[in-house]
């Protein structure tokens, strides 16, 4: 299907700060097919240039139904929305996928890309990315034991980083 309603760009003429869509703003990340698939909020993530190809990388914690669904998927979305929009989002990162149709509450309309790769119409930004580099966070690893002990602690699981590409970027059309 054909993101229609939206303009696709090259990632490197997205003009709005990304630092502050995804610390502020939040995102969706969703990953499946048109038959299953889910999505959460997420604030923890980046983009920058590497391998030479832009990118983006995501932390997920195993526990979370997304994993599942990203870990058998070749693509993902991440998805930016304007803040009347806010409380979908809040919706889908208290909620669960395993025990409620978090997207229905949250009053969001599915869509597909051609790839197959879910997303939402209510996306003012929509990020397609590929997988490149998956792998576990490792206490052993952080040179800041503060942040490893006030993030991680007896909270849960540690995060799994995924480094992904940016294939295909699609603006929301006024």
């Amino acid at each position: 299907m054909e993101m229609t309603g939206y303009k696709k760009i090259d990632p490197k003429f997205i003009d709005e700060n990304l630092i502050k869509l995804i610390s502020d703003d939040w995102m969706l990340v969703t990953a499946g097919n048109e038959e299953k698939f889910n999505t959460m909020t997420a604030n923890w993530a980046g983009v920058g240039y590497l391998w030479n190809r832009p990118v983006a990388f995501v932390f997920i914690r195993p526990e979370r139904y997304t994993y599942e669904f990203v870990e058998k998927q070749e693509y993902f979305s991440l998805t930016f929305f304007n803040e009347k929009y806010r409380n979908a989002l809040n919706i889908c990162g208290t909620k669960s996928g395993r025990d409620c149709n978090k997207v229905a509450e949250a009053s969001l309309t599915p869509c597909f890309t051609k790839k197959g790769t879910p997303s939402f119409e209510e996306a003012r930004l929509v990020i397609e990315c590929k997988k490149l580099y998956a792998g576990m966070l490792s206490e052993a690893s952080f040179l800041n034991r503060h942040i490893f002990d006030t993030v991680y602690g007896q909270k849960g699981n540690i995060h799994k980083l995924y480094i992904v590409e940016m294939t295909d970027v699609w603006l929301k059309l006024q």
